[in-house]
C-alpha cells in the first residue's frame, strides 16, 4: 500500500471518456494528489488525459471497463492507498469490491451517479462523471479531505 502525506485536498475524478474539460483541470488545481477511478477513454490519445492530470499532482488511476487500448493495460483494476493514515480503496465498478478489504473508504466510478455516503463504517464515494454527459446526470468530480479531523468528501458540479 502506497502511503501519501498531503495537507491539500485529494482530487477524485472518473468517467472522463476521452474528454478532460478545462473546468475540471481548474477545479483540481489545488489538490495534493489526484485519483482517476477509470473509464479514462478507449483510444490511444486518451492517455494524454492522465498526463495532463499528472502535471497538476501525483496521480493514481484504476482501469475502467472501456479502458481497452494498449496503453491502459498497465493500469491496475484496483489500487490501495493510505493518505495521511486513511486507507482508500480504488475500484471502477463497486460490485467488484471485496467487502473483506481493509479500508476506510471505497472510491468508485462507473455509474456516473455522484455518491458521498457512509455505510457500515466506510465512506462510499463516487465523484460522478466529469466527461461526456450521460442521460440527464450532472457533470461532476469530487474532493476528499483526509486529516486529523476525519475523512470528508464533497461532490462538485463543474461550471459549464
Amino acid at each position: 500500500m502506497q502511503a501519501i502525506s498531503s495537507a491539500r485536498p485529494i482530487g477524485v475524478i472518473s468517467d472522463t471518456h476521452g474528454l478532460l474539460r478545462p473546468e475540471a483541470l481548474a477545479m483540481l488545481d489545488d489538490c495534493g494528489v489526484i485519483l482517476h477511478l477509470g473509464d479514462v477513454g478507449n483510444r490511444e490519445q486518451d492517455a494524454t488525459i492522465l498526463e495532463r492530470l499528472r502535471e497538476l499532482a501525483p496521480l493514481a488511476t484504476v482501469r475502467g471497463n472501456i479502458d481497452t487500448a494498449p496503453w491502459a493495460e498497465a493500469l491496475p483494476m484496483t489500487c490501495d492507498l493510505s493518505v495521511n493514515g486513511w486507507r482508500l480503496h480504488l475500484v471502477h465498478i463497486l460490485e467488484a469490491f471485496d467487502p473483506a478489504t481493509p479500508c476506510d473508504a471505497v472510491l468508485h466510478g462507473h455509474s456516473h451517479k455522484p455518491r458521498n455516503q457512509w455505510q457500515d463504517g466506510r465512506l462510499l464515494f463516487n465523484p460522478g462523471a466529469a466527461g461526456k454527459r450521460r442521460f440527464r446526470l450532472p457533470i461532476t468530480l469530487g474532493k476528499l479531505w483526509a486529516d486529523e479531523r476525519g475523512l470528508r468528501g464533497a461532490i462538485l458540479h463543474l461550471p459549464l
